[in-house]
């Protein structure tokens, strides 16, 4: 392939993270992208009655019966000449592990918001990430079809919450009944609506140059236009003017107003989103930055989930493509195996009908089966590359608990179904010292997670659970690989386990204890998070 094509369709691709609070319409937004992009003919519905549709993000059991996404979903499809990728988070704040190391696979991130509540505190945890890693940040003010807060105060919320300026790109003409449409402020332009069908395309939309007095009052009346000329007055002379290099940077959030669940607004967020983001960027690894337009492939896995297909039990391990061209049957080095292989059925998804590829792009993302080789933060490059990327951190579990199968002859399906599960990244399993795996406790981040944990464990491995409740609230990992834990002097509410990869931790009720434990063991060191 010439290296001009090769630029030409890794420079189409745009890969982001959508991420929101509970609630706030997420799903609706992710749905009414694809129906602009003709990849779904009618929005389904999250929540509602046992015949309403399902959301098409939302793919597994418990997540129809909850009316929540618990797995990040990763939908693909075309608009006006580019190729997105969407990373569809979990929103819960229960899943914010997998939320974190799907951002660590998007190039941008949609922020949603519901105007009526203004950043919340699930918000402001994935805000963090975002920050951290200095991706872009583009905000979506969504619900303005109901009542919402003043929009001065909700950009006033996320500078204030979040630490971060922004610049409203359009601006919302009422709120609820009285929701007009939006002012187009680059374009000086107000876009009205007629009513649109929900779950459709349809609709007319109206646009009017801010100087058409006459057409204005009569669509508005009176108020709202008075309100608009002032808002108006107000935004030019304050406020963040728009700079793209500070959008690059994640230093400032453009905001958009509408509403997803009718479409106000929906698309011109999406076309200027479009123009905002950049194509895929360049990632560090151990030998540099490696540049997305190189002829060498590579890609790592950020996600790892287990009987996507109930009829198959297979496991599919999600990798973000980071440089170069896929083809089908090339053979790859998994540089943590050090083993040259053959990516078997490499798939995209739409939710969860898929479709075996022939060939992608750096920016996408490819799900492949997976034998039991792959764990998170896995490379697989160009045999002759050989280099690694940077590895995804373990956030330390919060909470934790001793799990048992009810039945004993169950004994090899609880195993298996538990490591399975565990190496998805979605709990931790430990061993207590030298109980091997009699004794399995198991570490979350969020307590919806043990509920999940149990639904999986039923339906998909037929294995019954008992939980009991451990009032640990703090684990580190051992640094030093040379001590002996056995002579480890800790304290009286301390437990010594062992992780899934055999390394030795300690598990604390008191954060004081851990202090103390440092205190009684010259050169011990502990830390946080685990390293991949």
């Amino acid at each position: 392939m010439g290296d001009k094509q090769l630029k030409s369709e890794i420079e189409k691709r745009r890969t982001f993270a959508i991420i929101s609070h509970p609630d706030a319409g997420k799903t609706t937004l992710t749905e009414k992208f694809l129906l602009y992009g003709g990849a779904i003919n009618l929005a389904g519905s999250v929540k509602g009655k046992a015949t309403a549709r399902h959301a098409v993000s939302d793919w597994m059991d418990i997540e129809k019966e909850r009316g929540i996404s618990v797995t990040s979903s990763v939908l693909q499809f075309s608009y006006d000449g580019f190729c997105i990728n969407i990373l569809d988070t979990p929103g819960h704040q229960d899943f914010s592990e997998d939320t974190y190391r799907t951002l660590m696979a998007a190039d941008s991130a949609v922020m949603v918001i519901d105007a009526a509540k203004g950043v919340e505190p699930q918000t402001r945890k994935l805000f963090k990430v975002c920050a951290m890693r200095r991706i872009p940040i583009f905000t979506f003010m969504n619900k303005l079809d109901r009542d919402a807060k003043d929009p001065f105060e909700l950009l006033d919320d996320i500078e204030n919450e979040l630490g971060i300026p922004t610049c409203p790109m359009n601006w919302p003409i009422g709120s609820g009944k009285g929701f007009k449409g939006v002012y187009d402020r680059a374009g000086r332009t107000v876009v009205v609506y007629s009513d649109t069908v929900k779950g459709t395309r349809e609709g007319h939309a109206e646009i009017i140059p801010i100087e058409d007095k006459d057409r204005l009052l009569e669509i508005l009346g009176d108020a709202a236009f008075e309100k608009l000329m002032e808002d108006v007055e107000l935004l030019d002379g304050a406020g963040s003017g728009f700079d793209q290099e500070e959008v690059d940077a994640g230093l400032l959030s453009p905001v958009f107003f509408g509403s997803a669940l009718t479409n106000f607004g929906v698309e011109i967020f999406l076309r200027n989103f479009l123009k905002m983001t950049s194509p895929p960027l360049a990632r560090r690894s151990d030998a540099g930055v490696i540049d997305p337009v190189s002829d060498d492939f590579s890609a790592f896995v950020f996600k790892i989930q287990a009987n996507m297909n109930k009829a198959h039990r297979d496991r599919i391990a999600f990798m973000r493509i980071c440089s170069g061209k896929y083809t089908a049957q090339m053979e790859v080095l998994h540089v943590q195996g050090q083993k040259v292989m053959r990516l078997s059925q490499p798939q995209q998804m739409m939710a969860s009908e898929r479709h075996v590829v022939d060939e992608a792009y750096a920016g996408d993302i490819i799900g492949v089966f997976d034998p039991g080789i792959f764990s998170i933060g896995d490379t697989v490059c160009s045999p002759g590359a050989g280099f690694r990327y940077e590895g995804i951190p373990t956030f330390a579990p919060e909470h934790f608990a001793r799990v048992r199968q009810v039945d004993t002859m169950k004994r090899k399906q609880f195993v298996k179904g538990i490591t399975q599960i565990a190496q998805e990244g979605a709990i931790q399993i430990f061993h207590e010292l030298g109980t091997g795996l009699e004794e399995i406790i198991v570490g979350v981040v969020g307590v919806l997670q043990f509920e999940v944990l149990k639904y999986r464990l039923e339906n998909e491995y037929n294995v019954e659970i008992k939980m009991d409740m451990l009032p640990y609230e703090h684990i580190r990992w051992i640094v030093n690989t040379d001590i002996d834990i056995d002579k480890l002097t800790g304290t009286s509410d301390m437990k010594k386990v062992t992780d899934l990869k055999d390394r030795p931790l300690l598990l604390f009720i008191n954060s004081w204890s851990i202090g103390m434990t440092l205190e009684r063991n010259e050169g011990l060191e502990l830390e946080e998070f685990s390293r991949n």
